[in-house]
């Protein structure tokens, strides 16, 4: 259990070192209710990659945490969630294109997880401001707050 709260925490960190610029789009997980734990079914030799990950972001290797996540998709192609750390990292690197595409992969991979999907949304939000989509991160964040029941 406790692998869970510092991967959480690893990728909740990395989110909120992207600069935050306008109160209406709010950071995925910036809130820790709003954090994503990897899913039930993720296989044990994911789960030691997701660690491997957590530890090279602590220490600012995010280069090896790319490769990591990247190897976990490979494994889990069909894992949301995994779609959705890649996405986070992307957010962080500012490789924002990339990461709304990785959002909604995880998006179109995800059942009934609203809480993955909100926060998949606040990634797309954020990086549609970044790039100067306000109406489309206002979009985004409508979504997100939709299926958060933050209406």
């Amino acid at each position: 259990m406790k692998w869970i709260i510092y991967i959480v925490s690893a990728f909740l960190l990395m989110s909120c070192a992207v600069t935050k610029q306008d109160a209406a789009v709010q950071l995925p997980g910036e809130d820790p209710q709003q954090t994503v734990a990897p899913d039930k079914n993720t296989s044990s030799a994911v789960i030691s990659l997701l660690e491997k990950a957590r530890d090279a972001t602590k220490q600012g290797d995010y280069q090896r945490a790319e490769v990591l996540l990247e190897r976990t998709v490979r494994i889990e192609p069909r894992n949301a969630s995994l779609w959705h750390y890649l996405a986070k990292l992307r957010l962080h690197q500012t490789r924002y294109n990339e990461a709304i595409g990785l959002a909604q992969k995880s998006n179109n991979l995800v059942r009934s997880n609203d809480h993955l999907k909100a926060d998949n949304w606040r990634i797309i939000a954020h990086a549609k401001y970044q790039m100067g989509d306000v109406s489309g991160a206002q979009a985004a964040q409508t979504k997100a707050s939709t299926l958060s029941g933050d209406k």
